[in-house]
């Protein structure tokens, strides 16, 4: 297949992709995943109503909040209120597809180090690709730029990017690299494709790495077998990681990311493709793990965050999952790595694309469709 062919297929597939399971699927939830949880109430405050396609948020140590435009923009919050400001000299993007400007995480050390991190599809020779960068800040004005990683190979395809970002105890960062539609290859560990990534917070490779030392493996790789994970968070009171990703139709997963692990795609799914047909026969097989919560139909899981404020005691060391497809967030009750029930909050409000905690225990929302920034104020606050 020629590149004018495999460009073409792309945006067929970038605009199918998006009509569907990540967009507009309409199914309700199955009902039996409601087992009485826990019921906290909250008010929504919306902060903000001009977004068109925000993407990742992370508050900085002066205490302003910056948020991501897929277009290539980052917006300043202070005190809840957008300053009209945004940052300049971010780097070019393309915003293609499902492509952009996408997910911000601070550096743990970020009130000594300044450093700031991002990830975007980063418009190349031959195509497109992940990227993650780092910089700095001067007032507004973004400084010593430089992208510490690149997904390879480069491709033209403009869907699956993965991109979300945390770091966990130590200082290692991990982001999420989505498969890019090359299904086969994602169980194939020389390329960077469907894949959760270890890197050092200067990009790079930590030699303890499971894939480090095997021939023709790229080095990055921490767990594979993914197809389009767009939701990650560490758990510092378990050393854990958790991600969510989206399925064909059908068989989106919750996953607890270990070392190592081959998380299936393409060889099983819960889900089938968007034409009807069988995907494959497999739902479980030996050697891959399986998802500790999947969604038929798919719910479009996106941004994520654990809980660990005392504003929400009853939901401490819950899961909050945006949905984009059901429009909705899903609070997800777990008992060690065990589900156990889930809630659907803010039903039909918008597509939600990410969720955080604050520093100072708050919850935020950030929605498209409409473009929102909401504060879920618990009453008794």
């Amino acid at each position: 297949m020629n590149k004018i062919s495999f460009y073409l297929l792309s945006l067929f597939m970038s605009a199918f992709i998006i009509s569907s399971c990540e967009a507009s699927e309409k199914e309700p939830i199955d009902p039996s995943s409601d087992k009485n949880p826990a019921k906290v109430e909250v008010t929504t405050e919306k902060l903000y109503e001009g977004f068109k396609n925000p993407w990742g948020m992370t508050w900085l140590s002066d205490g302003r909040l910056l948020v991501t435009e897929k277009s290539g923009e980052i917006l300043v919050f202070k005190d809840d209120k957008f300053t009209g400001d945004k940052l300049t000299g971010l780097p070019k993007v393309s915003d293609a597809g499902q492509g952009g400007l996408l997910d911000i995480q601070l550096h743990p050390d970020h009130k000594n180090n300044g450093w700031i991190y991002i990830s975007y599809s980063k418009p190349v020779e031959g195509g497109i690709t992940t990227a993650i960068a780092r910089f700095k800040l001067q007032g507004n004005q973004v400084t010593e730029l430089k992208d510490i990683f690149l997904a390879k190979p480069i491709i033209p395809a403009t869907f699956h990017f993965g991109s979300r970002i945390i770091f966990d105890k130590d200082n290692y960062l991990f982001f999420s690299s989505g498969e890019r539609g090359t299904q086969p290859k994602v169980q194939e560990l020389n390329n960077d494709h469907g894949k959760i990534h270890r890197i050092h917070d200067d990009g790079r490779i930590p030699q303890d790495n499971p894939f480090a030392k095997q021939k023709d493996a790229s080095p990055s790789i921490w767990s594979y077998g993914h197809r389009n994970p767009q939701g990650m968070v560490y758990d510092a009171t378990t050393n854990q990681i958790w991600a969510v990703e989206h399925g064909p139709k059908g068989g989106d997963e919750l996953n607890l990311i270990e070392k190592a692990k081959n998380y299936g795609w393409p060889k099983t799914s819960y889900g089938i493709n968007y034409d009807g047909t069988v995907l494959t026969e497999h739902k479980e097989m030996a050697g891959v793990e399986n998802p500790v919560r999947y969604w038929v139909p798919c719910i479009g899981p996106c941004g994520m965050a654990i809980v660990t404020s005392d504003k929400y005691p009853d939901w401490k060391g819950n899961l909050l999952i945006g949905a984009l497809a059901h429009r909705h967030l899903a609070r997800v009750q777990l008992s060690g790595t065990k589900y156990v029930t889930e809630e659907k909050l803010l039903p039909d409000m918008a597509r939600v694309r990410h969720v955080a905690q604050s520093p100072d225990g708050f919850l935020y929302v950030i929605t498209e469709g409409p473009g929102l920034l909401v504060k879920l104020v618990p009453k008794s606050s």
